[in-house]
């Protein structure tokens, strides 16, 4: 979807995505004083949980919107974290750089999905940890949430690939029950990925 999209739907007061952090990364551990980018970011739920754990975080969304909601939550919260609007097609990642990656529900076209996806390995520092949670194609069949188009949406075999890199990689396609403020609300088909470089 095109940036004007998502400025205009992170325009509004009311926060899109809730302000809660996604369930599956709540479940994650990463290491004290982690440095953590957080990529398609929307408007900083993620990332500013991240950063009332004690991390350093990085958020990167293309929307201006978004970018400002973010620091709208973070001064809210109170907490700091390091903003960036920027569109994945022109983002170069740096080697060895991070302690985690994050991304939540960031759906991509095919080609900027594996330039994306392509990247995380060596982004990473040794030992660091990518954690994804996106939905699976089959999320077509229950409007919860998500791009309503396969292209967008992924599959267990388009993320093996990408991330055949990675020596540990764990995905897990499940159903389960997604309440993240209004646009994702209810019974939905996510894949769940975690990765050790």
């Amino acid at each position: 979807m095109q940036v004007e999209f998502w400025n205009e739907r992170y325009k509004e007061k009311v926060f899109a995505y809730g302000l809660q952090a996604n369930d599956f990364l709540k479940e994650q551990n990463f290491p004290p004083n982690s440095k953590i980018l957080c990529l398609a970011e929307g408007e900083g739920r993620n990332g500013v949980f991240l950063a009332e754990q004690g991390h350093d975080v990085t958020c990167v969304d293309y929307s201006e919107e978004g970018i400002k909601k973010m620091n709208q939550l973070a001064e809210m919260k109170g907490v700091q974290i390091q903003t960036i609007c920027a569109d994945l097609n022109d983002l170069d990642l740096e080697a060895n750089t991070w302690d985690g990656i994050v991304i939540i529900f960031g759906h991509f076209p095919e080609e900027l999905r594996k330039k994306v996806h392509g990247q995380l390995y060596k982004a990473l520092k040794d030992g660091g940890k990518l954690v994804m949670e996106s939905y699976h194609k089959d999320q077509v069949n229950y409007k919860t949430g998500g791009p309503m188009t396969t292209t967008l949406l992924y599959s267990e075999d388009e993320l093996k690939s990408d991330l055949s890199t990675f020596p540990t990689l764990k995905i897990n396609q499940t159903m389960r029950e997604v309440h993240e403020g209004e646009f994702h609300f209810g019974n939905a088909a996510v894949i769940q990925v975690l990765a050790e470089k």
